[in-house]
Formats: C-alpha cells, sequence, structure tokens
C-alpha cells in the first residue's frame, strides 16, 4: 500500500473494546482486533517516516448488518447505556466526526493511536 500513499495520508481502520477485553459472545472476533490494533501500532512506526498517519477508532457497540451476527447484541446496547459516564450508545455520526478529525490535518500530529468513541464506557473497568 505504500506506493500508493501520499506524504500526509492517513489510513484509519476501525475496532473494538473487545481487542483489549473479553466480551461474551464476542470470540474470534476479539483475537481479530487485538491484531489489527498492534498492526496500527506497528504500521504507525514504520510509515511515520514517509509522514503517513495510522489510527484506529474503538467505536462502542452501533445496530449494523454486522452486529446482527453478534449473540446478545441487544443486552451489550442495554450494558453500555446503564455503565457508560454519558449513560448512552454512540451514534454511527459520532464515530464519522471523529473519523473526520483523525484524517484531517487537525490531527497532523495523531498516529499509532487507538481512539475509544463509546461514550466512556472503556474506562468503567
Amino acid at each position: 500500500a505504500k506506493p500508493l500513499l501520499t506524504p500526509g495520508a492517513s489510513i484509519l481502520t476501525l475496532s473494538y473494546l473487545g481487542g483489549v477485553r473479553v466480551i461474551p459472545n464476542y470470540n474470534m472476533a476479539g483475537i481479530t482486533k487485538a491484531a489489527l490494533e498492534t498492526n496500527v501500532r506497528y504500521l504507525a512506526a514504520e510509515l511515520g517516516e514517509h509522514n503517513v498517519r495510522v489510527n484506529a477508532i474503538s467505536a462502542g457497540p452501533i445496530r449494523t448488518l454486522a452486529s446482527a451476527a453478534i449473540g446478545d447484541f441487544h443486552a451489550m446496547l442495554h450494558i453500555v447505556e446503564e455503565k457508560a459516564p454519558l449513560r448512552r450508545n454512540v451514534t454511527q455520526a459520532e464515530v464519522g466526526n471523529v473519523a473526520a478529525f483523525l484524517c484531517s490535518d487537525l490531527a497532523s500530529a495523531v498516529t499509532g493511536q487507538v481512539i475509544y468513541v463509546d461514550s466512556g464506557y472503556s474506562i468503567m473497568g
């Protein structure tokens, strides 16, 4: 991918809390998210000299086609609403806003990071 990237480019991926914490019914997806987040850090280190930034967004649960495959997904939504400091789930627009920021020049010094967009749920232990 490096030949396709111009200086100042930004690579962004989506992750989930299941990459760093056991989430019931998330199973193998958690292992792949952990590997994805590790790749973000290694790629950021490798591509930084070319002024290419690499980051991830770890979004809270959002109703999507992919979420339909997760057992007890509605229970996950309810738990976030109860335990997150903001007492609500995030929206696709909120995740999109953070993505736009990370891909913009406003985030020109941000690389190798996993940014949580989950109403604060990830800090609740």
